[in-house]
């Protein structure tokens, strides 16, 4: 997993799309900015807008300007970067057309070719068919899908099937930006490079897990695409059941691309279904009505611009997974994500058990168990939350629940977080698959989704409301008080 500059080609389909101004190319410029990006690298801007490369450049450094909000452009990175930027207007529907990408991306001359589908799925056999007509699907050519994957397991396999025919699997990123972070990939080390949770991650000592993805936002004008989507397979079918894999996963033999996929798809087989006879138990789905998010007054789903009223999307969704094997055994999973909550926040909580015997019962009548906190956004970083003592002379010994805090802003302030999407991009130009999702992987995803959207569709339940700026329907705190348990910003 080398970070040394490769040589290549990005030709980045949908450049001028939401995606590419916003993320792609901001992340394309801080790898030229951190000497990443081969002085013989060249960015290749693929869209319909009939403008030119200078113009093309102007949008680039606009979008920077707009988009990179922590910093200011550097005024020697941009000249070399603008330098690598070139700009294609390409019908995507028209084959001969791909003919304007082949005057630019010569494979001959040393350069990887590199594909970055930022487009809807719909399009990718089309563009697979034109790459082909040019002589960019054959190795060592790549290509890198965004989600969404299909809309259930048909569509997926569809997709997969229409890239397979032009890219060996070898050949093909598919992309999850959570996988990116850097604290997902800090999973990785915490598990396996220490001992102190490496041997206590079991159902011996662990009581429960939560995921938690919170969203502040709505559904940001984009009503209809949300509305075909729905939380379950916006964000659980690919960025969820992601990392329960790296949290649940057996110790793989050797940190690469086929032990590390195989350990995830270990994982994602052992879920167990949900089906009509555990679905009412294992899940809850609920919509937002008008509230307040952040002291602003805000639209229910069905009141925003754009909405049918009939809808019965949801915008939350709370379940309880099982992982059938031996190191889970009895232990749940419960996996939360929605819109409009009352705060941006996506991490992961390990409550441990309860320690058996209490002998500071004179203090606490039930001692707290210790937590393990994984953020990873806003602040990324790790909480353990344990028992101290309060300094001070008396008889009875006082305790109180204290946090270690591990913020990476903080611990590493000399050190800048890349975004996730500078991570993948620079894996993909590097060759290394080891964080992107293998064909298998989505399709057992998918398969799990599937059926508890056909079980949901049996039970014929509307969604639960929720009032925006909560935490979700009342159901979602039922669902662990059946339990015994609560969530964590209940606790």
């Amino acid at each position: 997993m080398t970070t040394s500059a490769a040589c290549c080609d990005l030709i980045l389909f949908g450049t001028l799309g939401d995606l590419a101004r916003r993320k792609l190319l901001p992340a394309l410029y801080q790898l030229e900015k951190s000497g990443l990006l081969h002085a013989n690298a060249r960015v290749v801007g693929v869209a319909r807008d009939d403008i030119d490369t200078s113009a093309y450049r102007e949008q680039v450094l606009a979008s920077l300007n707009k988009f990179m909000t922590k910093e200011a452009v550097d005024d020697e990175v941009w000249s070399r970067f603008a330098e690598k930027l070139h700009y294609c207007n390409v019908d995507l529907k028209d084959i001969a057309a791909y003919q304007t990408i082949a005057d630019i991306v010569k494979p001959a001359e040393g350069r990887t070719p590199i594909s970055y589908l930022a487009t809807p799925p719909q399009l990718f056999s089309t563009i697979c068919d034109g790459l082909s007509s040019i002589g960019l699907t054959k190795q060592p050519a790549r290509v890198v899908l965004e989600k969404p994957l299909g809309e259930d397991l048909p569509s997926s396999c569809a997709i997969n099937k229409q890239v397979a025919e032009y890219f060996d699997e070898s050949q093909v990123y598919r992309i999850d930006h959570y996988l990116g972070k850097e604290t997902v990939l800090n999973l990785l080390a915490l598990r396996f490079a220490n001992s102190i949770f490496s041997d206590q991650w079991n159902h011996n000592t662990i009581d429960h897990i939560q995921i938690t993805a919170a969203e502040q936002v709505g559904v940001e004008g984009r009503w209809s695409y949300y509305d075909d989507a729905g939380q379950l397979r916006d964000m659980v079918q690919n960025h969820l059941l992601q990392v329960l894999s790296l949290i649940a996963m057996e110790p793989p033999t050797r940190l690469d691309t086929e032990n590390i996929r195989e350990e995830k798809l270990k994982v994602l087989r052992s879920l167990r279904p949900v089906t009509a006879d555990n679905v009412q138990d294992d899940t809850v789905r609920g919509q937002y009505t008008a509230g307040f998010v952040a002291d602003s007054k805000v639209p229910g789903y069905l009141e925003e611009e754009g909405a049918r009223k009939e809808s019965s999307t949801e915008t939350f969704v709370a379940l309880k997974a099982h992982i059938d094997n031996w190191r889970w055994s009895g232990v749940p999973f419960y996996l939360r994500t929605g819109k409009r909550m009352p705060e941006k926040r996506t991490e992961v909580v390990i409550t441990f058990k309860r320690q058996p015997h209490n002998i500071f019962h004179e203090s606490l009548s039930q001692l707290p168990p210790n937590r393990l906190i994984i953020r990873l956004q806003p602040d990324e970083g790790v909480e353990i939350q344990m028992m101290n003592k309060v300094p001070g002379l008396g008889k009875q010994m006082q305790l109180k629940p204290t946090t270690l805090d591990l913020s990476f802003y903080e611990t590493f302030e000399n050190k800048r977080i890349a975004d996730a999407y500078e991570r993948l991009l620079l894996e993909a130009i590097q060759g290394n698959q080891y964080l992107f999702v293998s064909r298998e992987e989505v399709e057992h995803a998918w398969r799990w989704i599937d059926g508890i959207r056909a079980a949901w569709s049996h039970l014929g339940e509307l969604p639960k409301s929720y009032q925006a700026g909560t935490w979700g329907p009342v159901a979602s705190v039922t669902l662990l008080a059946q339990d015994g348990r609560e969530w964590d910003d209940d606790a």
